[in-house]
């Protein structure tokens, strides 16, 4: 069995990422979907569902707004590869826009 000290040592997080960490993202990669639990406002815990891409074994969270800004390119383009995802702001202030890259 392992001390505390062994297991801080080769601990990693199991936190997920967002997708615009990624240099370069495959359109044809499968998302899962995941949940996870938060505290409102008022106190209450709450359940809210996304959706994750996973890459190298870690997984990337692809919001929404991300596949709403890769919809309306494929109406321009219908046969894109990769895209670059791109983040501005924080918070509910968060935008989200894609670069076509192949």
């Amino acid at each position: 069995m392992a001390t505390i000290i062994e297991s801080a040592k080769t601990y990693e997080s199991k936190q997920t990422l967002n997708i615009e960490d990624v240099s370069e993202v495959d359109v044809n990669l499968e998302l899962q979907d995941r949940s996870g639990k938060k505290i409102s406002d008022k106190g209450d815990e709450e359940t809210f569902n996304y959706q994750v891409a996973i890459i190298d074994e870690k997984e990337y969270r692809v919001p929404a707004t991300v596949l709403e800004k890769l919809q309306e390119a494929l109406k321009i383009k219908s046969d894109i590869k990769k895209i670059k995802v791109n983040k501005a702001g924080s918070g509910f202030n968060t935008k989200y826009s894609i670069e076509v890259i192949e």
